[in-house]
Parts: C-alpha cells; sequence; structure tokens
C-alpha cells in the first residue's frame, strides 16, 4: 500500500465523511477494511485502486443521496491530487468501480474493482440494515408516519435483502457474514409486527 495515498486519503477525504450519519466516516472505514479483505482473494489486484475506490465511493451523498454514485465517480475524475498515485487509465478505473458500486444498478460491475467494493458496501448487521432503512424512509417520505415508514422499509428489505434480494445476487464474494445477515433480517421482516417490534428495540438500546 502506498502510505502516501492514504495519507492523502486520511487528512483530505474522510473527514469530509464526519457528519453522514448511516453513510459516514464509520461505514466507509468499514467499506475500505472489507475491500482490501476481498482483494486478498484476487490474484494481482491492485490494493491502492481497491483502497481509493472505497475511499470515495459515498462522497457524493455529501451533494444528492439518489445520483451520489455518479457525483462521486466525477469526484474522482476531477481529483488532480490521485494522479499524483495512480496513471489516467488506474484513475478511470477507480471512477468506474465507485460508479459501479450500488447493488440497485441494473448493470454488472464493470470491473473487479466494482464487484470489490460493491460487496464490500453490504452491512454484515441485521440490526444496522433494519434501522438504517426505517430512518432513510422515515426521511424520504416525511409525510408517513412511523407505521407507514415501516411498513415501506420491511417491503424495501426484502426486496433488497430477502430470499432474492438484488443485494444477495450482487454478492460477488464470499460473505458469509452477509449472508446471515441477510437470513435474519428476512426472518425478522416476514411480518410487519415482528419488523416494527425489533426496530423499536433496537432504537432504545
Amino acid at each position: 500500500m502506498n502510505e502516501e495515498l492514504i495519507k492523502y486519503v486520511e487528512t483530505n477525504i474522510l473527514p469530509k465523511y464526519a457528519d453522514g450519519s448511516g453513510h459516514g466516516l464509520d461505514h466507509i472505514k468499514y467499506v475500505i477494511k472489507r475491500s482490501l479483505k476481498f482483494a486478498e482473494q484476487v490474484p494481482g489486484v491492485n490494493k491502492n485502486i481497491c483502497y481509493a475506490a472505497a475511499a470515495y465511493h459515498d462522497i457524493g451523498r455529501l451533494i444528492d443521496d439518489d445520483t451520489h454514485e455518479k457525483i462521486s465517480a466525477a469526484f474522482v475524475r476531477i481529483d488532480d491530487n490521485l494522479k499524483k498515485f495512480f496513471s489516467d487509465e488506474e484513475i478511470e478505473t477507480i471512477a468506474e468501480a465507485v460508479e459501479d458500486h450500488r447493488a440497485s444498478s441494473k448493470r454488472e460491475p464493470r470491473s473487479v474493482y466494482g464487484k470489490i467494493v460493491s460487496t464490500a458496501d453490504r452491512s454484515t448487521s441485521a440490526d444496522s440494515i433494519i434501522k438504517r432503512a426505517v430512518e432513510a424512509h422515515s426521511y424520504w417520505s416525511l409525510k408517513n408516519n412511523l407505521d407507514e415508514s415501516i411498513e415501506e422499509a420491511r417491503q424495501h428489505v426484502l426486496e433488497k435483502h430477502g430470499k432474492n434480494g438484488y443485494a444477495l445476487k450482487k454478492t460477488y464474494f464470499g460473505d458469509p457474514d452477509f449472508v446471515k445477515a441477510c437470513k435474519e433480517v428476512s426472518e425478522v421482516a416476514s411480518s410487519f409486527d415482528k419488523f416494527k417490534k425489533k426496530y423499536l428495540a433496537i432504537t432504545k438500546s
């Protein structure tokens, strides 16, 4: 790993996530750690590219959540400081990996780096998945009451983390912790009452 790259990212990029709540600094560090772990499964992979893609993947959320992957990729492409560490081709690979990381994307990641970051960007905590889903739907649908937000979140996690969920289909490396979390979430989300009870227990703890 390039120590100067790490220093640059830790000094200039990671602090931007300080106020990002569910997708804040802790999440980015989590994705970086998991990306480097999955990189170990790929012979010849460039860990510096993995590190940079993980570090930049959610930076666009500071501007717009819905299109954050495109904004994040654009940020990579205009950050001239990255030219100190990567070739133009490598910077484009990082940008594409960032743009391809969302589980809801209709296309496959264009490179192994996109697959690494996409897989690393999965929460392995059932409680975290449930809490973030409800809070996100409460934010997106301010007109809704809590029960409506909880039901929308329940349907969302079943679609994403259920037996045939799209997040499970977009897991490109062995990730038993994520599979276990999805099973737990699916069980809790099997009924509204169980899902609501679990969410209230999480938020009170």
